[in-house]
């Protein structure tokens, strides 16, 4: 019997051997697509705090994508969205179900899932257009405008701009704030898809190796999707120094941020009330102390967090006695994180400007609050699911510009939550906001990255509008970041704490504030445009 010249052949059994794993994949397309998709979103997760792997959101975008240009039908694509979703969300938001079991963050993460189940549509549809990888990110982006705004408000939690802040993208955020960032993030992912596959095709055996019209295309496509690949992150990185200086301003402020912390973690936080409120003063007056004796500079104005009276001192001469006693120690008016009870029995989550003995002042009422926890949509249904439902609370929006005024001083005060929505700081901006801040309460989430997260949310936040910007928590992280987005100090966790630092006032606005929402409703006018556009040329050839 003659042996095989071709198995017999080591350079034949070499190419065999290197063609494997391609021959497992295309024997098996569906299995290796899924698995596929699920680390993309994998790799989405790895790119967010408190990792510093900012890179992997390319990438992760860039594996998603390929998977989606793959031939198949929307329904397919759907799928593997879905599944990019499902491997994203879920490592990214178990903080949700700590102490209220994993029904509610099973629920919000395939919640999630499914508006990149969405971008797997888009993909499908918009994917063999001219240009297709700029039609792919402005879909990315249009997808997260969705998600941040539906339902109930949306959740922008996991928009790919908040994995950003210690990357260079960082400083788009200036010129056309998360949504920029999050464009480009994308325009990356898809330009790497686009040269991945422009590079697979000229190497696959039957190319032609003259220089026809289709090489000679594919050629110009490697050129394009290589210098978008290189141009996007460059830019970032050459516009950081376009930031503000640390101390660039017009004039400066002392500020001081208490981390009082608290007994214990839970959802039993409410609990604590008097204790939590006592920390505040306790840690307050340990820092008039410090100032006495010359250690640290008399703050201008004091912050705590949120949720750092939950007895309402406007009800309760107890808690009012406290704080006036906090704010006149340390002879500084104090921005009190409290809930207060309205006249119909429902609350408020505010912050007060409490002026010593001259008492409250103004104050900011948080005007995007938080469906499933601060209040509940659909209360009676969401009961069957789950026994935590009436642990949710009543409270109702606020209204307002998002600014009080204190030590001479406009501040912008986005409350927790808020910090996620780009509108959140917008009417405080045009409100003429000098100096940015949020005080949040982080109790109820335990040690887990939520606090990381949105961290880098505030760190976008000081970028976006050229601000410095004071972080209040009640557990941790408190911090002090600056216009350019650096974090200047910050607490540990589970530690009372004080931050004091000098930072800069400023009026001037970035490109970021003054345009506003403008490049957001651009992506989803671009979008629905090339979507329309598809949906009638295959209706016309159909």
């Amino acid at each position: 019997m003659k042996p095989d010249p071709v198995a017999a052949d080591p350079k034949t059994d070499t190419v065999s051997r290197r063609r494997s794993v391609p021959d497992v994949l295309g024997r098996y397309p569906v299995p290796a697509r899924a698995l596929a998709a699920v680390v993309a979103g994998v790799l989405l997760f790895g790119s967010f705090p408190p990792r510093p792997y900012w890179f992997l959101a390319p990438v992760g975008l860039a594996v998603l994508v390929l998977v989606l240009r793959a031939p198949g039908g929307l329904r397919g694509g759907f799928g593997y969205g879905m599944l990019a979703g499902l491997g994203f969300f879920l490592p990214l938001l178990p903080w949700t179900g700590i102490y209220v079991g994993p029904v509610p963050w099973l629920a919000l993460s395939t919640v999630c899932a499914v508006f990149l189940g969405g971008f797997g549509v888009l993909a499908r549809l918009l994917g063999r257009l001219p240009g297709w990888p700029l039609w792919l990110a402005l879909a990315w982006t249009t997808g997260e405008w969705a998600r941040s705004s539906f339902p109930f408000g949306g959740f922008p939690w996991g928009r790919v701009a908040f994995g950003q802040a210690d990357g260079w993208y960082l400083p788009l955020a200036m010129i056309g704030g998360a949504p920029l960032i999050g464009f480009a993030v994308a325009l990356t992912g898809t330009a790497a898809a686009a040269l991945a596959e422009r590079l697979w095709a000229l190497r696959t055996p039957g190319s032609a190796s003259n220089e026809t019209a289709p090489v000679r295309a594919s050629r110009r496509g490697i050129v394009t999707a290589a210098v978008t690949l290189a141009i996007l992150p460059l830019a970032g990185l050459l516009l950081r120094s376009a930031l503000p200086g640390p101390q660039d301003g017009e004039r400066m402020i002392t500020v001081a941020a208490i981390q009082g912390s608290v007994p214990r973690l839970g959802l039993d936080f409410n609990a604590q009330r008097r204790a939590v409120l006592d920390n505040h003063v306790r840690r307050t007056e340990e820092l008039a102390r410090e100032v006495a004796s010359g250690q640290v500079t008399q703050p201008d104005v004091v912050i705590w967090p949120e949720n750092s009276s939950d007895i309402d001192p406007l009800r309760n001469a107890d808690a009012a006695a406290l704080i006036t006693a906090a704010s006149e120690r340390i002879g500084a008016p104090i921005l009190v994180g409290a809930v207060l009870v309205n006249a119909d029995r429902t609350t408020s989550n505010s912050v007060i400007v409490w002026n010593g003995a001259a008492g409250p002042g103004e104050r900011h009422d948080k005007k995007i609050i938080q469906p499933f926890g601060e209040y509940l949509p659909m209360r009676g249904f969401f009961r069957l699911f789950s026994d935590y439902a009436d642990r949710a609370g009543y409270f109702v929006p606020g209204h307002g510009d998002g600014v009080v005024h204190a030590a001479g001083t406009d501040i912008g005060v986005a409350t927790c939550y808020e910090v996620a929505f780009d509108r959140a700081f917008r009417d405080s901006m045009r409100a003429g906001a000098q100096l940015l801040t949020v005080p949040t309460n982080n109790a109820t989430f335990g040690d887990s990255e939520m606090t990381y997260q949105q961290l880098a949310m505030s760190r976008v936040r000081a970028v976006e509008h050229g601000r410095a910007l004071v972080v209040a928590a009640t557990s941790g992280v408190s911090a002090i970041i600056t216009a350019d987005g650096d974090v200047r100090a910050r607490t540990p966790l589970f530690v009372p704490s004080a931050l004091v630092a000098d930072l800069p006032l400023r009026n001037e606005k970035t490109i970021a504030t003054r345009i506003g929402p403008a490049p957001e409703l651009l992506s989803v006018i671009l979008t629905s445009a090339a979507v329309v556009f598809v949906l009638y040329r295959r209706r016309r050839r159909a």
